[in-house]
């Protein structure tokens, strides 16, 4: 019976815990050329991220986790889609993705709970 019960409820819970990072792969596939998804890679320095994306469409400093994120807006087809570049506290790439950097930070707020 408790095996049953969780065969039934570990995936939930996986599941679950992933809900609050979604990232859309259609975009992945979409956007796989545009310089910022194709050339920016962890490690760079944000002087070498401006070079590629340009300026960003918004800059913030990271609440949860030190350092900045840049705010893209990246535009296919007529079709546009939000893109972060976040950097650490000595100005290096250590993530990037299909979010806004405000839904990147309610991420990160609710795994350091």
């Amino acid at each position: 019976m408790i095996k049953r019960a969780i065969y039934i409820f570990a995936p939930v819970v996986l599941l679950a815990g992933c809900s609050g990072n979604v990232q859309n792969p259609v975009d992945r596939i979409t956007f796989r050329d545009e310089p910022l998804v194709r050339d920016v890679e962890t490690g760079m320095s944000q002087e070498q991220v401006l070079a590629i994306g340009g300026e960003p469409s918004k800059a913030a400093a990271r609440t949860v986790v030190p350092g900045i994120c840049h705010d893209y807006i990246l535009n296919r087809d007529g079709h546009q889609q939000p893109y972060y570049v976040s950097f650490d506290g000595s100005g290096r790439v250590d993530g990037q993705g299909f979010l806004t950097c405000d839904q990147l930070e309610e991420n990160q707020r609710k795994l350091h709970r």
